[in-house]
């Protein structure tokens, strides 16, 4: 079946054919597993009709049109109850079977490009990779249905030091080191573990309904990408960007590695100030500085004690020499800086420039030595002398001890400390002299930011584009080499005998340094490659062009997908990777590597509070799927607001899977009721319906081109969003349409049709519209919830192969609001009945009289839809009376206003025994009214207004006003009743 414009994925002019083509040209195109055997039979009698409506359906399968290679994957919502998810994985194996995955360009030639951030090989789900995953899959399922060649292309990261440190807890457990086994044998026992473990993280993100090529999936140490990598050092280095020198970095003892600064995570514990004295040499005893530290083992590092010049306290000590405690008479400057804050401590600094990042800088600029006193496993060196060996928080506590048996200790206090820690080991990281390879960043970063100046890079929110130019305006050099065994080995080469920072190759491979190192230093030169591996984001750094084939730029992917069309990550790292993204595509591509940064949350509880094993409140994916399904969880994140954090509940999941549930009834009610197989006249009845000209819209009845009018509507506002990216405002859209019009509404008022009408021409035109409405919701709908609506899909008579393949809806269709004005006009009317109802307690089941009044304008169009109002109202249809004046028993009926011009009269004997009413409001006034005079004896009470909290008081006076409201109500109520009673007799 052919269904107008939202049904058809083939080109515009089959799309706006008509809604049903007519059964000889039908079967043929009919989705062979799931088309009803018995359809309603719209010749029959209405008693026949209501019989048939609660008869169950079954199936047949037609032997042609798509292939059978679907069978067995789909359930139609005729034979199952609910959307059951052990189907996603079918219908996820299914899609990737059929190749829907790929990028292909029938319909289109300017492609849609998505390279997803790859998550560590160690990684297990969690809800930041569902986030990611749901954000960037609706994104290309968008694009894929709107005809774009579409890649998203995934892979995995070798994630440095988390996966060493995965297989050396592995190794530990056996009691093997890594050094037992040497780098070799280490770097095979990783790459086994990646081989059995590395593809746990795929495999989940193929649950979360992932549509990746898979066919392209990628490695961060994969033999192309490492060439790339190699390539991008060598240029780099070519350029003078690269250099090798010994400074200050963040090291972490247990990795035995430096670590980035953005990897350092620094959090407020418990610690101390020790207070100690730094005799002035030369002085008396009374000439000493008190220096407040948070660090005393450090104080062997010192090289000045530095004092604020504007500080009157300590300016006659300036230019005199401090006497570092405890190393025998060591002498240092007393030197003045307005980098010293007065205030802090005792406004006296102690300079360590070895061991502190800020003392670091002051020393450079100053031209201080720097002094390192400790070994690389946090152990302090000769340089401390008697405390040479020990661990540093050891020394710590004896230094203490000895400052105090000496004299020199002042006191020590409680102190917040912010201490800095590995993100990946969870040590406390030192401050460290070490020669490491650095990229100075500068250069980079000016073309960065002037990629965001000229528009070529957008950043959403835009409000994050601050932060991002904030930091490359104040970017530091790059510290790119890391001390571990898994990696790519940094492409430099030494002289074996030569100083290694003087004499070194770069090369972009061990054939090609020892040629370079021969032409240099004769045959015989031997050479030795630089022990330490890359930083894991350099290679993520490349992530965008590496994987389409650079350094190779005739590859046929990177000319068909580079640039890429937007990269969404994470917020938290904008600076890990995403501007070193556009950074070194600028610098090696010449161009950005993505026109768009689509920024996400974290994901918060319920409280807002951060997720965490100590807490308790991990939310794991995996069993959210199994409970709620895949669709609500997805669309429950999507909800969010880009950069915001999202916190996440169980009542939202549970809201969400209710959902699915409509969606699926809804297909239900609509496969329920479609023409039996053999009724070859009700499919020609359908077949006649189009709804792409304002002329065949206005053939319509007025409830149809409401709701196809709001759809059109809507098409065109979700597609915006969709554009701009503002799936909250997607997500919102559909699910009250869905829910509020098409469903409450639209699918109530098409029972008028199909179950109360004799006219087999009013049950057509329902039945094409809920096809016709239905099927664009499913489309609009796919991206968020992939599983549910491409099942709900393969059960409609389709004649295509799967939703996700499907064309996405025209813009720019027909409406007519002055249909949608008359159409809520009987809404309000609908309402105001109801409420009536509900107000005077009326059985469900039990039809009353009404008399409509309005102008003959309103009267017209609302008198044409008195079965839909019958049906929604539970109005008696033989008595109901459509004027433009007020009933003869106006006097004794309830008169309600429904909108301006719009008026009802429901005779209240229809509704309620009038004399019981009156009966039963009485006794109900009377209990009203001592509820309300005991509340006001309590106000009016001194002892408890007076001595009452005052948040027990509010609440008391709140009650007294609503239990009022209440009591004139029903008087009102009564007293209308008891005139009814006096004129009916």
């Amino acid at each position: 079946m052919a269904f107008y414009l939202s049904l058809s994925s083939s080109s515009s002019a089959a799309a706006t054919s008509c809604c049903c083509a007519p059964p000889s040209s039908l079967y043929s195109r009919l989705n062979p597993l799931f088309f009803p055997q018995r359809r309603r039979n719209f010749t029959s009698t209405l008693s026949g009709l209501r019989r048939r409506r609660r008869s169950k359906t079954k199936f047949y399968t037609v032997a042609a049109a798509v292939s059978a290679e679907n069978a067995g994957v789909f359930t139609s919502p005729e034979t199952a109850k609910s959307f059951d998810f052990a189907n996603e994985e079918r219908i996820y194996k299914w899609w990737e079977s059929q190749g829907y995955f790929k990028p292909s360009f029938d319909r289109g030639s300017d492609p849609f490009v998505v390279p997803m951030p790859p998550p560590n090989v160690t990684g297990s789900l969690h809800m930041g990779h569902a986030m990611f995953v749901t954000l960037e899959d609706i994104m290309v399922r968008y694009h894929r249905m709107k005809g774009r060649p579409t890649l998203w292309l995934p892979g995995t990261d070798h994630a440095g030091i988390a996966t060493q440190l995965v297989v050396e807890r592995m190794l530990a457990s056996e009691g093997i080191q890594r050094v037992d086994l040497g780098r070799e044998e280490f770097a095979k026992r990783i790459w086994d573990w990646k081989e059995k473990y590395g593809g746990t993280i795929t495999n989940q993100i193929k649950r979360l309904g992932a549509s990746c090529d898979w066919t392209r999936e990628r490695f961060t140490l994969d033999a192309e990408l490492s060439r790339a990598v190699v390539e991008a050092f060598v240029r780099l280095h070519e350029k003078g960007l690269i250099y090798q020198g010994s400074y200050l970095v963040n090291w972490s003892p247990n990795l035995q590695t430096a670590v980035s600064d953005l990897e350092v995570e620094y959090s407020q514990e418990p610690g101390a100030l020790y207070y100690i004295k730094y005799r002035v040499a030369g002085g008396s005893r009374d000439d000493y500085l008190t220096i407040a530290t948070t660090r005393p083992e450090t104080l062997f590092g010192d090289t000045a004690v530095a004092v604020n010049p504007e500080d009157e306290r300590y300016s006659k000590y300036i230019g005199k020499m401090a006497i570092v405690p405890l190393t025998f008479g060591r002498h240092v400057p007393i030197i003045s800086d307005k980098y010293v804050e007065k205030d802090f401590g005792t406004g006296v600094l102690k300079i360590s420039p070895g061991h502190d990042h800020n003392d670091y800088l002051l020393a450079r600029k100053l031209g201080l030595p720097i002094l390192n006193v400790m070994n690389k496993d946090a152990t302090l060196n000769e340089v401390a002398g008697l405390y040479c060996g020990l661990d540093r928080f050891e020394a710590r506590k004896k230094l203490w001890s000895d400052l105090e048996e000496t004299g020199l200790a002042v006191k020590k206090e409680a102190y917040n400390l912010r201490v800095p820690r590995s993100q990946r080991g969870g040590e406390i990281v030192e401050p460290l002299i070490s020669k490491q390879w650095f990229v100075t960043m500068e250069p980079l970063a000016e073309k960065a930011l002037k990629a965001v100046e000229k528009g070529e890079l957008t950043i959403m929110p835009e409000r994050f584009e601050k932060i991002y130019k904030h930091w490359l305006s104040n970017i530091k050099d790059w510290c790119i080499s890391r001390q571990l065994w898994w990696g790519h080995r940094i492409p430099v080469w030494y002289i074996v005998g030569k100083d290694s920072e003087e004499e070194y190759i770069v090369a972009r491979n061990g054939e090609e340094a020892l040629e370079k190192a021969q032409e240099k230093y004769g045959k015989h030169v031997k050479i030795y490659q630089d022990p330490d591996v890359l930083d894991t984001w350099f290679s993520s750094g490349l992530w965008p062009f590496s994987t389409l084939g650079w350094p190779d730029v005739s590859a046929e992917d990177f000319k068909r997908f580079y640039p890429t069309s937007i990269l969404e990550t994470g917020h938290d790292i904008l600076f890990f990777w995403v501007a070193r993204m556009v950074m070194m595509g600028i610098e090696f591509t010449g161009t950005v590597p993505f026109t768009n940064v689509y920024l996400h949350g974290l994901i918060r509880d319920s409280q807002g509070r951060k997720m965490s094993k100590t807490l308790g409140n991990v939310i794991d994916p995996l069993d959210t799927i199994q409970e709620y399904g895949t669709d609500a969880l997805r669309f429950t994140l999507a909800l969010g607001t880009p950069g915001q954090d999202l916190n996440l509940s169980v009542e939202r999941l549970a809201s969400n899977k209710a959902f699915t549930n409509k969606l699926w009834n809804a297909g239900k009610f609509i496969l329920q009721n479609l023409p039996s197989k053999s009724d070859l006249s009700s499919w020609e009845a359908l077949s006649i319906y189009k709804f792409d000209t304002v002329e065949s819209l206005l053939k319509l009845p007025l409830a149809e081109r409401w709701v196809v009018s709001k759809l059109h509507i809507l098409i065109d506002t979700v597609t915006s969003s969709y554009d701009k990216y503002f799936f909250g405002d997607v997500g919102r859209e559909l699910y009250d349409f869905f829910w509020a019009d098409f469903a409450d509404w639209y699918i109530e008022a098409s029972k008028a049709r199909l179950y109360h009408s004799e006219s087999q021409s009013r049950a057509s035109v329902a039945q094409s519209v809920l096809l016709y409405v239905f099927g664009n919701i499913l489309k609009m709908l796919h991206p968020f919830m992939p599983f549910v609506t491409e099942e709900l899909w393969q059960a409609l008579p389709s004649r295509e192969e799967a939703l996700m393949a499907s064309a996405w809806p025209l813009t720019s269709l027909p409406r007519h609001v002055e249909s949608i004005k008359q159409f809520e006009n009987l809404q309000a009317l609908t309402r105001s009945i109801r409420n009536i109802r509900a107000e005077y307690s009326v059985e469900p089941a039990k039809r009353i009289s009404a008399s409509i009044v309005a102008s003959s304008e309103v009267i017209e169009y609302i008198s044409r839809e008195k079965e839909v109002l019958a049906l929604l109202c539970r109005l008696d249809l033989q008595n109901m009376i459509f004027t433009d004046s007020a009933p003869g028993n106006a006097n004794q009926s309830v008169h309600i206003v429904a909108s301006e011009g719009l008026e009802a009269y429901l005779p209240l004997a229809d509704m309620v025994d009038i004399s019981s009413e009156v009966e039963r409001l009485s006794k109900r006034l009377v209990k009203m009214q001592a509820e309300y005079d005991g509340l006001m004896a309590r106000l009016t009470s001194p002892s408890f207004v007076e001595k009452a909290p005052e948040h027990i008081v509010r609440g008391v006076q709140e009650k007294a006003r609503e239990a009022e409201e209440k009591l004139t109500l029903t008087r009102n109520q009564l007293a209308f009743l008891e005139s009814s009673v006096l004129v009916s007799k």
